[in-house]
């Protein structure tokens, strides 16, 4: 567990105080923490695992694979500096992680319904893909504007 750790980042969350109980700000922990290590480990690695599969297809693919393939590199950058904003209790983090989840989600609609980037999805799948991208963005972007636990940790 990261509480364990002599990590910069965890050191920087004890330095600010809690906005409701005015005691050392224990960072961010449960749904939140969650949140944070898939933004900054799991969303970079799954960029970079389907961008290696597509890197191939860029022949076919032409201009138009290469920019959506830059682009879901820059959302997933986005990512992860939201996800180490929320980690430090920066100002403004929980702006910087809607905004990054708002893009992953454009960007996921983008790969899913444009013919741009190629697939091995069977005929049908793509509504489930799309619904399920759409439901994981919006829990997470309810979670960020309705939880109690980022209200008292980040004083939004």
């Amino acid at each position: 567990m990261i509480t364990g750790l002599d990590l910069p980042i965890y050191q920087l969350t004890k330095r600010l105080n809690h906005s409701v109980t005015n005691l050392p700000n224990p960072g961010p922990r449960g749904w939140l923490l969650l949140l944070c290590l898939l933004l900054v480990i799991w969303q970079p690695i799954s960029v970079g695992l389907s961008a290696s599969g597509a890197i191939a297809s860029i022949a076919m693919g032409g201009f138009s694979l290469a920019l959506v393939l830059v682009l879901r590199l820059l959302v997933a950058a986005l990512g992860v500096a939201a996800g180490l904003a929320l980690f430090g209790v920066r100002a403004g983090a929980v702006g910087l992680a809607r905004v990054a989840l708002m893009a992953s989600a454009a960007i996921d609609l983008l790969v899913y319904l444009s013919p741009y980037v190629p697939s091995n999805r069977a005929p049908g799948e793509t509504p489930i893909f799309v619904a399920v991208s759409l439901t994981y963005h919006a829990g997470w972007l309810l979670y960020l504007f309705r939880s109690r636990r980022v209200r008292a940790t980040f004083g939004d």
